[in-house]
């Protein structure tokens, strides 16, 4: 028997220094996902490292958002990479549901044995145009959504396949932005289907001078930016057609 919307009980697996964004990245995951701010736990890895892999048993689907502060490239300066990856492929592996957004994707990707690339010259920023493969069709997180949709996009490390055992479900010319995991209801987007556009401003000004050259390039960027009402349908869809699927 499915649980109702506000039984729920999702983990946020979070790897955020900056204390307002550790706030609001729970807010906007639980206002797309439809449920509850206080439906939502933070597991924030800088303030515990070290968790047991079945705290996943407690909950309904664990989320995982993006880490400005933190590059799944550098495993040696951040050594809580390591049990984030396990907890990945714990989730998969007892088939809890987990929906990974931007940092959560190519932590993903690096978990099922995929290949991640630095790109901080011509690497994509702000609201672009994603589109979907064949494989998406009958997907239950795309249900609704058009073959071509704007998404946010701020990264600078990419993926350019998915790994053996995903199915690429939406990519740019520059590389991939949505898997799902073979068989697993486990799904990881490269583009933030949790944020719209006055978040999207906000965390960009705050992270400015990493994403940014100045204040008048911040100005100008911003300028281009416009809302992304598909993207933020993933996440409702994940609420909907997973998590409360009978």
């Amino acid at each position: 028997m499915s649980k109702k919307r506000d039984e729920l009980r999702l983990l946020l697996l979070q790897n955020r220094e900056n204390e307002f964004i550790r706030r609001d990245e729970q807010r906007v995951f639980a206002y797309h996902c439809g449920i509850k701010r206080s439906q939502i736990d933070i597991l924030n890895v800088f303030d515990s490292p070290d968790y047991p892999l079945d705290i996943l048993d407690q909950y309904d689907a664990l989320l995982v958002g993006g880490a400005s502060e933190v590059s799944v490239s550098e495993p040696e300066k951040y050594p809580f990479l390591v049990r984030e990856k396990e907890l990945l492929l714990s989730a998969a592996e007892k088939n809890i549901p987990v929906f990974a957004s931007c940092f959560g994707f190519q932590l993903a990707v690096l978990a099922f044995g995929g290949e991640i690339i630095k790109d901080t010259q011509e690497y994509e920023m702000g609201t672009i145009p994603v589109r979907r493969t064949e494989a998406s069709n009958n997907d239950p997180l795309f249900q609704g959504i058009p073959s071509q949709f704007l998404v946010v996009s701020v990264h600078q490390e990419k993926a350019l396949s998915v790994p053996d055992n995903c199915e690429l479900l939406a990519f740019t010319d520059a590389c991939c932005h949505a898997f799902r995991v073979k068989e697993k209801p486990f799904w990881a987007f490269q583009f933030h289907p949790e944020i719209n556009l006055e978040t999207l401003v906000s965390w960009l000004t705050i992270y400015s001078e990493k994403y940014t050259e100045d204040k008048e390039h911040l100005h100008r960027t911003i300028e281009k930016f416009t809302d992304t009402p598909d993207a933020h349908h993933l996440l409702k869809n994940f609420t909907e057609n997973v998590l409360l699927k009978e």
